[in-house]
Parts: C-alpha cells; sequence; structure tokens
C-alpha cells in the first residue's frame, strides 16, 4: 500500500483519514483524535498531505511537515465542489484528498507559529477595537438623548468628556452620572487593553510577552472588582 495523497478532514474530536495512491484510489480510511494523526505522521512514508485551511490545520500542517511530509492547505470553498455523495467527514477527507491532485488547485501558505501568535494578536485587538466602538457610539447617545453632544472623532470626545464628567450639568440624574462614569472606565480599560496589545505586536522577545501577560492579568483583577 503506497499512498502518495492523504487527505484530512479536521473536527472537533474527531478526525477522518483518506489515502490516494498514485491512481486515485481509495487505500486507506481511518478515524481517530489528535494523538493518531501525530502517529500516523511518523509511521507513513513521505507524501502529500492535504487539509482545509481551517483552525487547527496549521498546527497539524507543522507535525507533518516535521516529519518530511509535502502539506498542501486549501480554502473550504475550492474543496467543496469535489465531496462526493452525501456529506460526512469520511467523504469530505475523500473529498480534500482529491483537490489536491487538481493541477489548478489554489493553495494556502503553512504558517509558523509566530506568524500565527501575530495573526491572533491582530484579531483579539480588532475584537476590543470593535468593543470600544460600540461603547463610545452607546456613549454618545445616552449624552445626546439628554442635550449634550459632542465634536466627532474619538481623540476630540476623549478630551471633552473629562471635564464634562468634572463639572456635569445639574438636570443629569445620579443613576445617569454614574452610568456615564463607569462607561468611561470601561472606556479607558479598552484603551489600555489595545495599547498592550500594539506592544506585544511589535516585540517579540518572551520577556516582553511576560510583561503584556502580567498586564492583561492587573486589567481583568481590576476590571473584576471595580
Amino acid at each position: 500500500m503506497t499512498i502518495v495523497t492523504l487527505g484530512i478532514d479536521l473536527g472537533k474530536n474527531l478526525n477522518s483519514v483518506v489515502g490516494l495512491n498514485s491512481e486515485g484510489q481509495v487505500v486507506l480510511r481511518r478515524r481517530g483524535r489528535g494523538a493518531t494523526l501525530a502517529d500516523l505522521a511518523g509511521s507513513l512514508p513521505p507524501c502529500t498531505v492535504a487539509m482545509e485551511a481551517c483552525w487547527g490545520a496549521h498546527h497539524v500542517g507543522r507535525l507533518f511537515a516535521a516529519k518530511g511530509h509535502d502539506v498542501w492547505l486549501m480554502s473550504p470553498e475550492y474543496v467543496r465542489p469535489y465531496v462526493r455523495a452525501q456529506k460526512n467527514d469520511d467523504n469530505d477527507a475523500a473529498g480534500i484528498a482529491e483537490a489536491a491532485t487538481r493541477p489548478t488547485m489554489r493553495f494556502v501558505e503553512l504558517k509558523s507559529q509566530d506568524r500565527l501568535d501575530l495573526q491572533t494578536l491582530h484579531r483579539a485587538r480588532s475584537r476590543l477595537v470593535a468593543a470600544r466602538r460600540t461603547l463610545l457610539n452607546q456613549l454618545r447617545a445616552i449624552l445626546l438623548e439628554r442635550g449634550q453632544t459632542f465634536r466627532q472623532g474619538r481623540k476630540v470626545f476623549e478630551r471633552e468628556i473629562d471635564p464634562f464628567l468634572a463639572e456635569p450639568p445639574s438636570d443629569l440624574s445620579p443613576r445617569v452620572l454614574m452610568l456615564i462614569d463607569e462607561m468611561r472606565s470601561e472606556w479607558r480599560s479598552l484603551d489600555e487593553r489595545i495599547d498592550a496589545f500594539d506592544r506585544a505586536a511589535s516585540s517579540s522577545s518572551v520577556s516582553s510577552w511576560s510583561r503584556i501577560a502580567v498586564s492583561f492579568s492587573r486589567l481583568s483583577v481590576a476590571i473584576s472588582t471595580s
């Protein structure tokens, strides 16, 4: 049994594996967990390993690449036309293996751990930026409903909101002032966390990453106790 192309359909708990020979015939079908894939990578002779570019694919790909296999990742939308019959994990794995044999297939570059770390940082930062934007829009709406308008721009809003809270209008109720003050505190916390992500993204040293993790922990404690 000579496997030329190995198609892997990654799942949350179980992974399906289908091996094709040089004639495109299925010569291997297997299901197993992550540890099974690690063992399979070491037991098979070097071959082409194909997967959809999804969560976990880069990690599994590096395991196989370390054992001398050629790892090809593909966008799921390009694999879908090659899945035959009823959709299930085994058929998905067979479709992945077949798609990898097509000469016109487009492949995704296998990312290193450092590149994945940086990508994860950017995605997490984007989530915080979106949360801050939502918070500011809500804060502006609350103030506008009470006749208080502020100029456009986050930096301008930041410069104007603190003097406003230091000497608030008398017609604002205490509970609304408390809410606005809490939202301003949340705004500061989001600014600090976003700045921490920026510092982490610009630094690759272990010590810098450790300091960022400590700052995140302190911010989380501060938020939970505020």
